[in-house]
């Protein structure tokens, strides 16, 4: 394994990571040896982020079958962080040339492929593995434990809450957050995560100030250790993600494995990987239609919580294991007919 993607708190990237290796080591021990950051000879090198350090790693012959996880392109970039225009085109370039050194493609979203294949990489070395979190971290609470979590953060027992996680930048949707927050002031309105690239993030400065300025039900918790966060999922009404770009946030598969109600922007990606499990909305319009029906009538929610419920069964520990390990396996019999 070659990753950096733990180094920096509050990325979906790292949390995916921790999940991978975290099951590897409980399940497959016996089957694996598995080594992190080392340079020594290997049969596989999965590489999670794409470090200077690990590309120049790609040019040897003890890297075995290279596997590369992609968790962004490019594009997906956009929104996130602010690069000078001649520096952003040599790092876009960068990224996919560092995708093409790789044997085996995986990507955690199923739309990624044509847009790789469009990048110019080989379809035939794409294969789709969806995120998965684990139900030991994330879980649904009794109603007692509920209760009490929410006397903890000073939140009412009958306070309608809307809770939010990610890095705090424009495609995470967080003006749109904001802004439905100003809009429904009798609503506790939590949003957890910061700036996870500092001062580079775009709109940094914007932002800075939305957060200085908050209005009294809108809450902005910094950056949450993962082992806290399971509790907002548990205390929250209904989990809302306004991206306008993501991959395969790692934090609706948390809340579903909460059993959280998850209102999302109906993007083409999530249609494709989590069609039927929550509720869909165009616009900032149609979130503020649900979220003041559900406020006035919270039995609707009962079934986006069995709906959560399901998809976590899906994006499972227990089932992504065996795809994984069947995967790692038929890795691992190719490099050797290769030898």
């Amino acid at each position: 394994m070659f990753s950096t993607a733990d180094k920096v708190a509050g990325q979906g990237v790292g949390s995916a990571y921790t999940e991978l290796i975290n099951l590897l080591k409980t399940r497959f021990s016996k089957d694996f040896d598995i080594r992190i950051n080392k340079y020594s000879r290997s049969d596989l090198s999965h590489y999670h982020t794409i470090n200077p350090s690990f590309y120049l790693s790609t040019f040897s012959k003890k890297r075995g079958r290279k596997i590369g996880y992609v968790h962004f392109l490019p594009e997906t970039l956009e929104g996130s962080i602010k690069l000078p225009k001649l520096f952003r085109s040599i790092f876009y370039k960068y990224v996919i040339s560092f995708y093409k050194r790789m044997d085996q493609i995986v990507v955690v979203n199923p739309t990624f492929i044509d847009k790789l294949v469009a990048h110019g990489l080989d379809r035939d070395k794409i294969k789709y593995i969806p995120n998965f979190v684990s139900t030991e971290n994330f879980y649904e609470k009794s109603a007692d434990e509920k209760r009490k979590l929410r006397e903890k953060l000073n939140i009412p027992e009958d306070k309608f809450v809307v809770f939010g996680d990610g890095q705090v930048q424009e495609r995470k949707g967080i003006d749109d957050f904001y802004k439905l927050a100003q809009a429904n002031p009798e609503i506790q309105f939590i949003w957890a995560g910061g700036f996870s690239f500092g001062k580079i993030t775009d709109g940094y400065d914007r932002y800075k100030s939305m957060i200085d300025n908050a209005p009294d039900n809108m809450k902005f918790t910094g950056i949450v250790d993962r082992n806290d966060l399971v509790n907002y999922y548990n205390i929250c009404d209904i989990f809302l993600l306004p991206s306008y770009d993501e991959l395969f946030p790692m934090s609706v598969l948390e809340a579903f494995s909460c059993g959280a109600p998850v209102l999302l922007r109906n993007l083409e990606l999530y249609q494709a990987i989590i069609d039927g499990y929550y509720q869909p909305a165009e616009n900032r319009q149609e979130m503020d239609d649900f979220i003041k029906r559900a406020s006035q009538n919270r039995n609707i929610l009962s079934d986006y919580q069995e709906k959560s419920r399901q998809a976590s069964g899906y994006y499972s520990e227990d089932h992504l294991s065996k795809i994984w390990y069947e995967f790692y396996n038929d890795q691992y019999k190719i490099y050797k007919q290769d030898e």
